[in-house]
């Protein structure tokens, strides 16, 4: 059940819990991505804090956040985290493998964004690449490259809907995803 400090700001129920998330030691000029992110479910309420509070240490503070609106499975405007409400904007043309994160310093974050039901080998490799600094791929040229697919969702099956990805190219993303099974903990 989620509860409201304010009509639109959403208060998670349980703490965060730690992001499955690889960050660059460094942030390299010609990098794509800062990173990946592998999280347990499509659930933004249980999964987006524990990610904020992980970037606001190593970049600063996080302001907002951008996320593709098809791939989640819910959408609210204002997300509490520690002392702090996070602005929340879903839209149709971010890629849905990517999720931008912009700082109070003015600093965007660009992190991949693993599916949950993805095999754990697959998503390691996936944010490892993501993290490299020396990495010029972007988010859908790595999960294609990765060495398994993602389980098949059954209850994905007639929800599949086209999707543009934010260089204005068309993917097809599965409806909504059901959390994993695996609970590997990746940090920087």
């Amino acid at each position: 059940m989620l509860t409201t400090a304010h009509p639109a700001t959403i208060v998670a129920p349980t703490p965060p819990s730690a992001p499955r998330l690889v960050l660059a030691p460094i942030r390299a000029g010609q990098a794509v991505l800062d990173g990946g992110w592998w999280p347990r479910s499509w659930d933004p309420v249980a999964e987006l804090p524990g990610l904020v509070l992980a970037l606001s240490a190593r970049y600063g503070t996080i302001r907002q956040l951008m996320l593709n609106s098809a791939t989640w499975d819910s959408r609210f405007t204002r997300l509490a985290v520690g002392d702090g409400v996070v602005r929340i904007g879903w839209y149709a043309s971010v890629d849905p493998a990517v999720l931008i994160a912009t700082t109070y310093g003015g600093d965007q974050v660009d992190v991949l964004v693993v599916a949950p039901r993805t095999a754990a080998a697959a998503a390691r490799t996936a944010m490892t690449v993501a993290a490299d600094p020396a990495n010029l791929r972007r988010a859908q040229a790595i999960l294609a490259a990765m060495p398994a697919a993602p389980a098949p969702d059954p209850a994905a099956g007639a929800d599949e809907q086209p999707v543009w990805d934010n260089e204005g190219g068309r993917t097809v993303e599965s409806g909504r995803r059901r959390p994993p099974t695996n609970n590997l903990f990746l940090t920087s």
